[in-house]
């Protein structure tokens, strides 16, 4: 009997191998609930590989809007595909896994049944020294939001069981953070944009107007800044109603941006208002943007319950220097736009200083 209590106390206080593990596992656990990319990163392509001994890992994220994988980061020897559609046909194996939202985990994926995987649907299947892999999609609230690829298991060809606990458990930890950083992001954009256009707000505007001005004094040049009424929106509000009033203001918003470069920020001022900023550029060329502003919407009327809707829009710019105050910019343009709206609207003005 004193044998046997000696030998229970023994086993009692060594850490046995589930203890081992959890103290590895805790803290990488930790390490990926944030709002970083990069540390979440690090885990998946440092850490776990150690944890279940696999060569090469890949973290792909997904863009749901136009179904196509970005590569995040990886650490194999050589290059791989940066973008991956997920409507390519045949469907690689990652694709696969995202489509059925499945892990698909193997020693050999030549033999994998379910499903079949044929070599001619792996493009880099000579690079690796192993049939084994895991390719492990990364799902919060039942969509996927990336794929974690985990390839060349090494030591033991087959994957043990606590190296898939090991998958599963990062995988839901993995697709929470990414989904919360989703989540973050669409929270900060619309903060910053007008709910209906999904153009610049008010309050962007003028962060960003500021820091153009800033720019501009750091490293010369002007702004030019355009200012835009939509003409006759509450008639047509009162004719149609607001929702036809609201398609009028998206289809506009939607021909403002068409006009204008990627450097240039449009933005809904106000209700029936739009501004945009025109960095580095000069009055010429302003007054080019705004004449193909006026003409291109004057060329899109919109239907409405069968009714042809005619549009059009009133414009005023002006060229700044970099000193002049923010509101003073706008405040000039908008007196351009008063001028255009006063010659008979569906034309532009040019603030002269003259006007002041």
């Amino acid at each position: 009997m004193p044998q046997k209590n000696k030998d229970f106390r023994k086993t009692d206080t060594e850490p046995n191998s589930n203890v081992l593990l959890l103290q590895h596992v805790t803290p990488l656990a930790r390490q990926v609930n944030c709002l970083d990319i990069e540390r979440i990163t690090d885990v998946c392509i440092k850490s776990i590989p150690e944890l279940v001994g696999t060569r090469y890992a890949s973290l792909y994220i997904l863009d749901e809007t136009n179904d196509i994988l970005h590569l995040q980061k990886y650490n194999h020897p050589y290059l791989l595909n940066k973008i991956v559609s997920l409507n390519q046909s045949p469907p690689s194996p990652m694709v696969m896994a995202v489509r059925s939202k499945q892990i698909i985990l193997t020693s050999d994926i030549d033999m994998h049944k379910k499903p079949i995987i044929k070599k001619s649907q792996r493009a880099f299947a000579g690079n690796y020294k192993t049939k084994s892999c895991a390719i492990v999609p990364l799902i919060c609230q039942y969509r996927v939001v990336g794929v974690l690829n985990l390839t060349d298991k090494m030591h033991l060809v087959t994957f043990t069981a606590d190296d898939i606990a090991l998958i599963e458990l990062f995988s839901q930890l993995i697709g929470a953070s990414l989904g919360n950083i989703k989540l973050f992001e669409k929270v900060q954009k619309q903060a910053t944009m007008d709910g209906l256009t999904g153009l610049a707000n008010h309050k962007t505007f003028y962060e960003i107007l500021e820091r153009e001005l800033w720019r501009s004094r750091r490293y010369g040049g002007q702004i030019s800044v355009i200012m835009i009424d939509i003409d006759n929106l509450k008639k047509n509000n009162d004719t149609y109603g607001h929702r036809a009033g609201d398609k009028v203001i998206r289809e506009i918003s939607r021909k403002i941006k068409q006009c204008i470069r990627q450097i240039d920020t449009a933005a809904r001022y106000g209700g029936d208002e739009f501004a945009v900023i025109l960095p580095n550029t000069s009055l010429n060329d302003a007054v080019v943007v705004a004449e193909r502003m006026v003409d291109t919407v004057a060329k899109s009327p919109i239907t409405w319950n069968r009714e042809q809707i005619s549009l059009s829009i009133s414009v005023g710019l002006g060229q700044y220097d970099a000193d002049t105050n923010p509101e003073n910019i706008t405040s000039r343009s908008d007196q351009a736009l008063y001028t255009a709206k006063q010659a008979g609207k569906n034309t532009f003005r040019i603030y002269e200083p003259s006007q002041q």
